[in-house]
C-alpha cells in the first residue's frame, strides 16, 4: 500500500509549514487586536497533539497583561485565531482539528508552569473561515 505521508511525518511537516508561514508576518509586527495591546508571536507549537489529534498552538507575548484583562484577552484571542492563526493553517497536512491561542505577559517555555506570570489560553475549533471557541 502506497502512502504519500507516513503518520510519523505528519506533525513535523505541519510544524515546518506553519513556521515558514508565520516568520514573514511575525517579523513585520503588524498583528492588530481589538484591545490595541501590542502582541507579538512567540512561537507555534505543533508537535504536541491535542485531545482530538493535530493541534496548532500559537503563543503570543502581550507585555503588561494583567488578570483584569480577561474579557479583552478573550476578544483578542478570537481575532488572533480568526485572522492570524486560521489562515496560516489552511492547506497544511494534517490540518489541525484544534487551534490553541495563548497570551502571556512574559515569555514562558512551552509546557512549563509559571504561576507568577499572567497567561490566558483558549481553544478553538476551525470551522470554515472562523474559529469556534471551545471551552476547556
Amino acid at each position: 500500500m502506497n502512502q504519500v505521508f507516513a503518520p510519523r511525518y505528519a506533525l513535523p511537516l505541519l510544524a515546518l509549514v506553519l513556521a515558514a508561514s508565520c516568520n514573514d508576518s511575525a517579523a513585520d509586527g503588524d498583528i492588530v487586536v481589538p484591545s490595541g495591546r501590542e502582541v507579538t508571536l512567540i512561537d507555534v507549537i505543533t508537535n504536541a497533539p491535542g485531545p482530538d489529534g493535530a493541534t496548532a498552538r500559537f503563543r503570543f507575548l502581550a507585555p503588561g497583561l494583567s488578570e483584569v484583562d480577561t474579557e479583552a484577552a478573550l476578544a483578542d484571542m478570537q481575532v488572533l485565531c480568526d485572522s492570524y492563526a486560521l489562515p496560516r493553517t489552511k492547506g497544511t497536512v494534517p490540518e489541525p482539528r484544534q487551534i490553541v491561542i495563548s497570551l502571556s505577559a512574559e515569555v514562558v517555555p512551552f509546557g512549563e508552569a509559571a504561576p507568577d506570570v499572567v497567561q490566558f489560553f483558549e481553544a478553538f475549533r476551525p470551522e470554515g473561515d472562523t474559529c469556534q471557541w471551545e471551552p476547556f
